[in-house]
């Protein structure tokens, strides 16, 4: 399947569990299942619960990332925001989080703050300076998007030299045989 054909059927999967969080998709999300990822109740008690329904990252990168009052965190691949809030929690008010999605149903589902922007953009055409990021978190994103080469040149050019970049990912315990790759089921697995 040609890349941009595999980039628009992910698009349309996550615009999907954003348009209805309640519904049966293909990958896991909400609040039990970030909860299970290391999430806090306590904490996702306070996050707006559109971001916590529709949340689907892989891990609780933005709790064990290294973040520090005042820096410039890029949140990439940010869905519906949980990841992105909890940032500019711990940027605080001189900080800043800028999020980014491809997916416009899931940024309608985002809410920001004073020191958060959502913005519509595809993770290997950043719409942003270089070298202007302290710390980018990317939770869950490389599994779905055949254009990682790209997505790491991006991440390069955008985090400052001795910035950091927080990735956590999905792997495989073995190869997946020619006919399972083929198989779009196992895209979200």
């Amino acid at each position: 399947m040609p890349p941009a054909d595999i980039r628009d059927k992910v698009r349309d999967a996550y615009s999907a569990a954003a348009e209805q969080p309640e519904a049966e998709h293909p990958f896991p999300m909400g609040g039990a299942f970030a909860e299970s990822l290391g999430y806090p109740a306590h904490l996702l008690s306070l996050v707006p619960p559109a971001s916590v329904e529709s949340f689907s990252g892989v891990s609780n990168i933005s709790m064990t990332a290294e973040i520090e009052p005042g820096d410039t965190v890029l949140d990439l691949g940010c869905g519906a925001g949980l990841d992105a809030l909890i940032a500019s929690e711990r940027v605080g008010v001189t900080g800043r989080v800028i999020a980014v999605d491809f997916s416009e149903a899931m940024l309608r589902r985002a809410q920001g703050g004073t020191n958060l922007v959502f913005c519509l953009a595809e993770a290997e055409r950043l719409p942003l300076a270089d070298a202007s990021i302290d710390v980018a978190l990317v939770n869950g994103i490389f599994n779905l998007n055949p254009a990682r080469a790209a997505i790491f040149q991006e991440l390069a050019r955008v985090v400052r030299h001795g910035g950091q970049v927080h990735a956590a990912e999905l792997i495989l315990a073995r190869p997946l045989s020619a006919q399972e790759q083929g198989s779009e089921e196992n895209w979200f697995a």
